[in-house]
């Protein structure tokens, strides 16, 4: 809900949302290429290749065929999938398409990068591999991230920031995250306790 209350898809009932100084619902024709969205299903076309699909944005924002193409190979390469460009994509594996995915959210050159649960179907070792390149890709390139999860170690491993919400717009926890926290194993696992007790009281409500 929040996220779609971020991309204009909903309009909110109280409060104000505001992203890059304007309403989302109201003027989101003004964010365009201001915001990009990678989903819990990677939504690729299945008769594009790999760059094909992470060009896609680019064009809709009015790029010619050859810069987008060349901008989304760049950014399949920096998220790890260099050399496998023109694959289609049932040549690619869970991970590959969810790369592809998070290479399209971030060639438009976003300000604001919204993740809707999309690590949540991959399995462990993956997940971890792929957190760990989008993490240092965001970075290096200094974008805003809004992540919505319900895996704890997403939320330690990437977040500077995390926000445990209620089923409405109070928040039961707020954590300010350093790298100490994600490399100590004693405050990583204390942080670990007190984000799981805080949506296990959300949880029992």
């Amino acid at each position: 809900t929040v996220l779609n209350m971020i991309m204009g898809n909903l309009s909110y009932d109280s409060g104000s949302i505001r992203v890059a100084g304007f309403d989302p619902y109201a003027e989101f024709k003004k964010l365009r290429g201001r915001l990009s969205v990678s989903f819990q299903q990677d939504r690729l076309l299945p008769w594009m290749t790999a760059v094909e699909n992470a060009s896609l944005g680019l064009r809709i924002l009015g790029k010619s065929k050859a810069e987008a193409l060349g901008v989304a190979r760049t950014w399949l390469a920096r998220v790890g999938l260099g050399g496998a460009e023109d694959k289609y994509v049932h040549e690619l594996s869970g991970g590959m398409r969810q790369r592809v995915s998070l290479a399209r959210a971030l060639a438009v050159d976003p300000e604001l990068v919204l993740l809707d649960e999309s690590f949540s179907q991959l399995d462990h070792v993956t997940s971890k591999a792929l957190r760990a390149d989008f993490s240092r890709v965001v970075r290096e390139f200094n974008k805003t991230c809004l992540f919505v999860t319900h895996r704890i170690d997403d939320a330690i491993e990437m977040a500077d920031r995390v926000l445990v919400l209620e089923h409405g717009a109070s928040m039961v926890l707020e954590e300010r995250i350093v790298d100490d926290d994600r490399i100590d194993g004693e405050r990583r696992a204390a942080l670990h306790g007190r984000i799981a007790a805080a949506m296990g009281e959300q949880d029992s409500e």
